[in-house]
């Protein structure tokens, strides 16, 4: 037995393999990235609390010693367990190291795969259902996300696919799909571009904000950042049934139709749902002009889906 192994026996510290789940689990609960495990990262705290290690198995360290150079090297026991473990699941296809994270994202982190993220779903139960739904990133759908962030924006742009797709029964979306929820959301900073409602979950797994297609999915609608929005989901559906539209300018036209509501109608209590949206608000927008909604997509939904 090798002096790691003994070391590792004498404390009694957690088997590898818990380790990669616990790992997994932990990369699900901070949205698909954590980063590398550094003497002061969270994230190696947040998982020897997990396993309850106490105070000695926390602070062992190993001692290597190096002939030529003279010198003892010590190295953290937890930190390096926790290595293995992540350096066993990225052999494993189960997640992308550092260095090849820092390439697409230009931060070293670990991150889930796709396969991952499924492995993840069975340990904890979750319906692959919810993938769609979940704001968990994987390593393949930040390329796509990457991909709709820094296509060039055309000039005469087309918000339709030529051929229909097919869509999916059981909510089993493309990566392209979930890839354009991230994109979207993302760019606005997930906030509603109408009302800056900016909530998520008790247990952070779902924002209320929804990435809405202008140029709805069911009419063969692309998934692309320009047509696009990122709404709460109160304003994605009055958008969706034409309470209210875009100019190219970015600012809300309502329906005049809203003139006509009964008595009661369009209040959440005493909260007039329209109210807030007069005609000359101007919409929260990404920072970079480039993944504006577009005017196409935007003139499509006015003559389309609007009610005037």
């Amino acid at each position: 037995m090798s002096y790691e192994s003994e070391t590792l026996k004498a404390l009694k510290m957690p088997d590898r393999k818990d380790v990669e789940e616990a790992l997994l689990i932990a990369l699900f609960r901070h949205n698909g990235v954590i980063k590398e495990f550094g003497s002061k990262e969270e994230i190696v705290t947040e998982i020897a609390d997990n396993f309850g290690l106490n105070y000695e198995q926390r602070s062992a360290y190993l001692e290597t010693f190096y002939r030529k150079e003279k010198r003892v090297k010590k190295s953290s026991l937890w930190h390096r367990l926790l290595f293995r473990a992540a350096d066993s699941l990225s052999k494993e296809k189960l997640v992308s190291r550092p260095t090849k994270t820092l390439k697409l994202t230009r931060k070293r982190e670990w991150m889930l795969t796709e396969a991952g993220f499924d492995a993840v779903l069975e340990l904890l139960n979750i319906p692959e259902s919810e993938k769609y739904f979940l704001p968990t990133k994987s390593f393949e759908i930040q390329k796509v996300v990457k991909k709709l962030h820094e296509a060039k924006r055309p000039i005469d742009y087309n918000p339709f696919y030529k051929k229909k797709k097919i869509i999916e029964v059981e909510r089993k979306t493309t990566l392209r799909a979930r890839g354009f929820r991230h994109a979207v959301i993302e760019a606005y900073d997930y906030r509603c571009a109408v009302c800056g409602l900016k909530i998520y979950s008790p247990n952070t797994l779902s924002w209320e904000v929804e990435a809405a297609h202008i140029v709805p999915h069911g009419v063969n609608g692309k998934d692309d950042i320009w047509n696009g929005l990122a709404l709460c989901h109160l304003h994605h559906w009055a958008f969706d049934v034409g309470w209210f539209t875009l100019l190219d300018n970015y600012i809300v036209q309502i329906s005049s139709l809203v003139d006509f509501l009964p008595m009661g109608f369009g209040k959440v209590g005493n909260y007039e749902i329209f109210k807030p949206m007069c005609n000359d608000t101007k919409i929260s927008l990404p920072k970079r002009e480039e993944i504006y909604p577009h005017k196409n997509a935007m003139t499509w939904h006015r003559e389309n889906i609007f009610h005037n």
